[in-house]
């Protein structure tokens, strides 16, 4: 797809993010775009924390999904209809208590119909991962021009 490069800035993505899913605007921040990757760091809220005071897995899920998400959009531009289409999830260990996670996202492989991810996330200044997950997304088919 796309050998040069990035085809999204760190501010574009975080715009696109913000105007298609206004919901989740103020939970995802966009910190980095690389070459078949991006850093995501979910701001840690009540809202996001299980009993216990830890970060619950569905919003762990949510941030490796938009990680990917986003890394296969930094790379082929803002196609909107890219969707989940597999997840594998490991949980390692238990976040450290309301702390902002970041997720850091691989794209392994970009082809044209299917693009596989790979995202460590771990505790805003730790080392070790909290959660690791591989995600397949399909990519929307370019339509030719009707006419």
């Amino acid at each position: 797809m796309s050998a040069a490069g990035p085809v999204m800035t760190t501010d574009e993505l975080n715009e696109f993010l913000a105007a298609e899913f206004p919901q989740v605007r103020n939970d995802f921040l966009v910190e980095e775009v690389r070459q078949m990757g991006v850093r995501v760091r979910l701001k840690v809220e009540d809202k996001h924390l299980r009993p216990g005071g830890t970060v619950s897995g569905p919003t762990m899920f949510a941030l490796a999904d938009v990680a990917v998400y986003l890394g296969v959009l930094g790379m082929i531009g803002p196609k909107g209809l890219a969707v989940t289409t597999n997840c594998s999830m490991d949980f390692m260990r238990k976040p450290a208590a309301a702390t902002d996670l970041v997720a850091d996202c691989t794209i392994l492989k970009l082809g044209r119909v299917l693009a596989v991810g790979d995202v460590m996330i771990r505790s805003d200044g730790q080392e070790a991962p909290v959660a690791r997950a591989t995600m397949t997304y399909s990519i929307p088919p370019e339509r030719a021009p009707q006419g």
